[in-house]
């Protein structure tokens, strides 16, 4: 189980919240990608509203209102590599490298373990919130099939997908599992009329288009008559996606674009990993577990319907399609495991020890675009990166761990756990963890934490650099090593540290009943985020020191510039309650209960000035902080199943966010300084889904999410730009795409 070393509980046991979630479970969603399914899953886990540029590519949970990159991603308990898009916008996740979990095929998928508490003392760097471990099918007969179709409310984002998986033996003491993902889903579009033209020519906000492949095999053998197991998987995932940018009206370029033109962002994806591992219960009388895993995604972003003006001005002519830039993240991790029971006089169970080793090797590169993408202006809507930004970086990670188990008395169960690890470019970190329960009785019982964590600065948001240009604003972002940053008072970037501190019980009053409840309180010191902002003619300066022309038709007063900053301490509290009940109508069938509730919220407790005395963040980046994640999370679910029938019922309500957004017309757009505060309400949201088993093989199933076509507040007429863009990207409430109603066929055999 998730959280114990080699120590095997069951969840109602367990000294640190932890969720279950099913394969089932994810298929009744109707959703086609994990990220989603998840969300409409657990209480504590959710995702920002929209992402553009090339963030619209990679989908990335946030748990109990902290960041992806502060959420550990297992797959079969090894650490999962990361994408090799960052997320070069604003935003409250700029600078994000997480694990893109949607290339993880879903028909492989056993079972989720969310373990909703800090565990970097047991697992290391980035699981400050928590764990998200995925476990692979292990099945060695079988398999089933899924085929999915569905489509917004308004007719677009037309969705279809198939996956399937199936095991097969190897001898009697061996399997074989492999599955297969393909889904493909069009554009949808959610912008309104452009005021500009009087048409509806965006294509901002929506879900991109996408077509994405994931393949999966995981296996398992005996070996010299039992005494070692060799396991090991491998999984592959390929994603194209195009994603429209922000319109050009007709006078920017009429002899190529007399209608005008929306530039667009593709994107080719290919990501990929191998655990090949070894393990056995008796060396020397400890369990142990030798393996390597080996992780890396290539992302290659380009550009259609778009023209580079300044290229045009020198040559006499402009290519319309650019080659923008390239990136690359490998992981390379070597893990060495042991585990034991001791027998220890006076103690009420066998105390359980734990310890092991880890190196991992870090990679970085970044790729140029072709010249035209770079020069002068460069492209339309984002500009291709120079070879003088590019570049390749590395790094080693050594680390090593103990953890202990003990049960001084029958109902007292104590886990220590201690972690050091040394970063050859960030130095050394020590974390350490306890964590008590106590069980007064077999239906009730409390457990509490005391944890340390922390997350280092991942080597894309050490180095790179890029400029994103709208028709009437520009933003860059400056490598925070780079000379241009240090003008504007950067300071390289050290690890997030954190103090996690939960306590709750465990309630089992009847039977079929589970009743969990935490409260929790997360200090995180020197939180990495896109501070340092300057605007006008320093903005202008420092960008061009990195190479890159500010378009001349742009004012200074409406360029931004951006580093990336330790630049702020937050106190994160909350808390969650997670409830289940079975309820057996006998005759009228069966009926599962479930409730979850997440509160949440978190303020700031240090704000932090560069070398020029200026503040690191403005009102504007404190609130993406603070208070764009919901203040609170409620999820009431049934489903009642009689014969052949089941029917679904959700009912979600998002809480309460808040952001201070940017004016987009009158004497303050565009600024850097003077914002509005803008609050997307609570809304209930209800889905449902009714089920049919028409055979024993065969479940054919109508569902919808967002049954009513919920959508959030729309901004202020003087926030929208254009008049078209009406949401709040940074929101990370429920969406804006609306309705989305499915038909689901699933098979087994």
């Amino acid at each position: 189980m998730t959280g114990s070393r080699g120590l095997a509980r069951k969840v109602t046991d367990s000294l640190s919240p932890i969720d279950v979630i099913n394969a089932r479970q994810l298929s009744q969603t109707g959703q086609g990608d994990l990220g989603d399914a998840l969300v409409l899953t657990n209480p504590s886990l959710n995702m920002q509203a929209h992402q553009t540029d090339q963030a619209a590519f990679v989908s990335s949970i946030r748990m109990r209102g902290l960041n992806p990159d502060q959420v550990l991603i297992l797959i079969d308990g090894k650490r999962r590599h990361t994408t090799a898009n960052i997320n070069s916008d604003s935003g409250p996740e700029s600078g994000e490298t997480p694990v893109d979990i949607d290339m993880i095929p879903m028909s492989m998928i056993d079972h989720i373990e969310v373990l909703r508490d800090g565990a970097a003392a047991q697992y290391g760097s980035d699981a400050i919130a928590g764990v998200i471990n995925i476990i692979l099918k292990k099945g060695a007969h079988g398999g089933s099939q899924q085929a999915l179709a569905g489509a917004t409310y308004p007719g677009d984002g037309f969705t279809y997908q198939v996956r399937g998986d199936h095991g097969i033996s190897l001898g009697d003491d061996g399997f074989l599992h492999f599955g297969l993902d393909f889904k493909h889903n069009d554009l949808t579009s959610r912008d309104a009329i452009d005021n500009r033209t009087g048409r509806k020519d965006f294509n901002q906000e929506g879900e991109p288009d996408q077509t994405r492949v994931n393949v999966a095999i995981n296996w398992g053998k005996d070996l010299f008559g039992g005494a070692a197991n060799f396991y090991g998987n491998v999984i592959y995932g390929h994603r194209h996606g195009e994603s429209p940018q922000y319109f050009r009206v007709a006078s920017t370029l009429p002899s190529y674009y007399p209608w005008g033109f929306a530039p667009v962002d593709t994107s080719d994806e290919d990501d990929y990993a191998a655990t090949v591992g070894l393990k056995g219960d008796n060396f020397l009388g400890f369990g142990w577990d030798i393996s390597t895993t080996y992780g890396a995604d290539n992302f290659h972003l380009r550009q259609h319907d778009s023209a580079n003006l300044s290229y045009l001005a020198t040559y006499g002519w402009t290519p319309t399609s650019f080659n923008l830039r390239s990136f690359q993240s490998t992981q390379w991790t070597n893990n060495i495991d042991f585990h034991r029971a001791i027998r220890v006089p006076l103690l009420a169970a066998p105390l359980h020890l734990a310890f092991g080793a880890e190196h991992r090797m870090e990679s970085y590169t970044m790729t140029a675009g072709d010249y035209a993408s770079y020069y002068g202006s460069g492209s339309q809507a984002l500009v291709g990166l120079s070879p003088s930004n590019a570049g390749s970086w590395y790094r080693d990670v050594y680390a090593g761990y103990v953890d202990v188990d003990v049960k001084p008395v029958k109902r007292l169960d104590i886990d220590f756990a201690g972690r050091f690890e040394h970063y050859t470019d960030a130095g050394n970190a020590e974390t350490g963890k306890i964590a008590v329960r106590y069980d007064f009785t077999k239906w009730f019982a409390i457990r509490g934490a005391i944890n340390t964590g922390f997350r280092a600065p991942t080597l894309a948001e050490e180095h790179y650099s890029t400029l994103g240009v709208a028709p009437t604003y520009a933003g860059g972002q400056l490598a925070v090593a780079s000379a241009a940053a240090s003008a504007l008072g950067a300071i390289p970037l050290k690890p997030e540290f954190s103090t996690n501190a939960s306590g709750g019980f465990v309630l089992r009053p009847v039977k079929n009943l589970n009743i969990t409840t935490d409260v929790y309180q997360i200090n995180i010191r020197d939180r990495i985020i896109n501070g340092g902002s300057y605007s006008g003619q320093q903005a202008v300066d420092a960008i061009e020191q990195m190479g890159i022309q500010v378009p001349s038709t742009i004012a200074p007063s409406s360029v931004t510039a951006h580093y990336y900053s330790n630049g702020a301490s937050t106190r994160t509290q909350g808390l969650d309650i997670v409830a289940n009940y079975l309820t057996d109508l006998h005759q009228m069938g069966t009926i599962n209960w479930d409730l979850g509730l997440s509160l949440n919220r978190t303020r700031l407790t240090h704000l932090g000035n560069d070398t020029n005395g200026n503040p690191l963040l403005t009102a504007q980046t404190i609130s993406y902080l603070t208070t764009t994640s919901p203040r609170s999370k409620i999820m009431m679910s049934a489903r009642w199943k009689y014969r052949n029938f089941d029917v679904f019922i959700q009912e979600m309500r998002w809480g309460e966010t808040k952001d201070m957004k940017s004016y987009r017309t009158g004497p303050y757009a565009n600024s850097n300084s003077v914002f509005y505060p803008f609050a997307n309400t609570p809304v209930w949201v209800t889905n449902a889904e009714f089920g049919y088993q028409a055979t024993h093989k065969i479940h054919i199933a109508v569902g919808a999410n967002n049954l009513f076509d919920m959508k959030p507040r729309r901004l202020p007429a003087d926030g929208t730009y254009a008049g078209a863009e009406i949401y709040d990207d940074y929101s990370n409430q429920m969406g804006y795409n609306g309705g989305y109603y499915y038909l689901r066929l699933n098979s087994t055999f």
